[in-house]
């Protein structure tokens, strides 16, 4: 009998391996073949991707595949597609070795390039970008507002290795009814637009959610140099009737330099919202081992101006509540962490560097002993901590609100970091990590790849994140497996200074005999073409 079940249980598998299936998208403009609306999603015969994004469940579903293959999809896309199976979803990806660009500068009414609304659907490796934009001010005749994505419904979506950037407006929009969304190792920079009433519009992300058992999460990103704010987990909306600002991570991201392209410094983050019936509050938001940075001259211990990097509440009816900011580097100039109006929050183990910390009395008198503690805190003033307009000594703060027993406050002139913030192994590409590095003197900086058991004389490339379209450096990696990356680089104008840089290093990845025989099934097979 259990011989009999095995059977008919591998025989299910089989089954199931097969029911999977792939699709083939090209533009409808391709050199070699086109994709069109009469197309059957097959190599010979592909979707347009329009026609794509539009199919139902009976013909792509969990499990499916969709590949979009090399080169630029010019329009503004609505995305449909949803997995009726449980656990599995829908893949939407660039097809391996090559690249698609979704290019939304063109004539029509969507708020972006690429709105999505379909649950069990995994978006993957391909860029949002215009081609030809030159106007990014709405004074300018000809201006185009549009952003790169809008996901605006469905729940359990995945958005993994997209590059974002360039847009006229908001990067990403991931609204409240999209719960369980999980947007993992993206790049988004320089999205938004000069406003007629103000300097800069366009977050990189904007972020909601209204599920009580879902978790919206956000990781491992790299978001810099966007209009406005890099991340709000908020809401405008003054005269809301339900709570949808909660239930949100935002876990080891890289966010810098917020603002910085519009000709000024805003909140790299900020967890609040605008109800004035103080109903939609945001709660259980978790802020941890993210790594925040504005632009400054920190071996001149500058501080000058306004550059707040975190920024928790908004409005005095909607104090936060259960906010967690743990293990995070926060680097701003005056007020590197601003605490406006919270009920409940916990900041712990961070680093922050600034003139003071900056707390209004509704927050500050809301805090349980010890909600900020273990931090370490480098400020200019004698006064690190200001409530409202009042300034306390390190040992009055700490004795008159009782918080930061076991934390320290140094003066500026000592900080400094560890040259290497972080390394973090994508996931999702193989042999690619993300590599953050500070160095106050613009130095270059090693670093240690021996844990990642990479073999010596495996080739790598680095590129700095600022500059995707050109490699950095080429080498081979060595017994050792320490690579320098150059921290002292040339830069245009509204660039991160050199004293702290982003970088990918990709090391080469040898080829299966299956991806040498698929390359030569193409080579074939264009060539048929012919």
């Amino acid at each position: 009998m259990k011989s009999i079940l095995s059977i008919i249980s591998v025989c299910l598998i089989v089954l199931q391996l097969h029911a999977q299936k792939e699709f083939h998208v090209f533009p409808k403009d391709h050199q070699i073949i086109k994709g069109s609306e009469e197309g059957d999603g097959s190599l010979q015969n592909p979707w347009d991707l329009q026609t794509a994004l539009s199919q139902k469940p009976d013909v792509v579903n969990g499990g499916d595949t969709i590949w979009l293959h090399g080169g630029v999809y010019s329009g503004r896309f609505n995305s449909q597609l949803y997995s009726t199976i449980n656990g599995k979803n829908i893949i939407v990806a660039s097809y391996e070795d090559e690249w698609a660009i979704l290019n939304g500068n063109v004539p029509g009414p969507a708020v972006a390039t690429l709105s999505i609304r379909g649950k069990n659907v995994t978006y993957q490796n391909f860029e949002i970008s215009p081609i030809g934009l030159t106007i990014r001010d709405e004074t300018i005749e000809g201006f185009r507002q549009f952003g790169g994505i809008s996901h605006n419904a469905g729940a359990n979506c995945k958005f993994i290795n997209l590059i974002i950037h360039g847009n006229n407006g908001l990067g990403f929009g991931s609204w409240n009814k999209t719960g369980g969304t999980i947007i993992s190792n993206c790049i988004v920079y320089d999205n938004g637009y000069i406003g007629k009433e103000y300097p800069g519009l366009g977050e990189g992300f904007y972020v909601q959610n209204d599920s009580d058992s879902e978790t919206r999460i956000l990781k491992d990103n790299i978001i810099f140099n966007n209009y406005y704010k890099g991340i709000e987990v908020w809401s405008a909306n003054k005269k809301a009737d339900r709570e949808y600002v909660k239930n949100i991570t935002l876990d080891n991201n890289v966010i810098f330099n917020s603002g910085l392209v519009s000709g000024r410094t805003v909140d790299n983050i900020i967890v609040a919202s605008n109800d004035r019936n103080g109903i939609n509050v945001a709660k259980n938001i978790n802020v941890t081992n993210n790594i925040l940075y504005h632009n400054t001259n920190y071996k001149g211990n500058e501080v000058d101006g306004d550059a707040p990097s975190l920024t928790i509440g908004y409005y005095h009816k909607a104090p936060v509540e259960n906010v967690i900011v743990s293990n995070n580097v926060i680097l701003g100039r005056n007020n590197p962490l601003r605490l406006l109006y919270a009920k409940s929050v916990s900041v712990t183990n961070n680093i922050l560097y600034g003139g003071y910390i900056h707390l209004l009395s509704p927050a500050a008198s809301n805090l349980k002993p010890k909600s900020l503690n273990k931090n370490i805190y480098f400020t200019k003033n004698k006064t690190p901590f200001r409530v409202d307009k009042e300034k306390y000594l390190f040992g009055n703060w700490q004795s008159a609100f009782k918080q930061d027993t076991d934390s320290e406050h140094r003066n500026i002139k000592e900080f400094n970091l560890n040259p290497v913030l972080d390394i973090t192994k994508n996931d999702f590409k193989p042999n690619s990590y993300r590599v953050v590095l500070f160095s106050k003197e613009g130095s270059a900086v090693n670093v240690d790849f021996s844990e990642y058991s990479i073999p010596a004389n495996t080739k790598y490339i680095i590129k700095d994140v600022e500059n995707l379209d050109s490699v950095l450096k080429r080498g081979v990696l060595n017994d050792s497996a320490l690579i320098e990356i150059p921290m002292n680089l040339e830069k245009a104008d509204n660039k991160t200074l050199n004293n702290f840089g982003v970088f990918i290093v990709e090391f080469e990845v040898p080829k299966t005999i299956e991806k040498l025989e698929q390359e030569s099934f193409f080579k074939r097979f264009f060539k048929w073409l012919f």
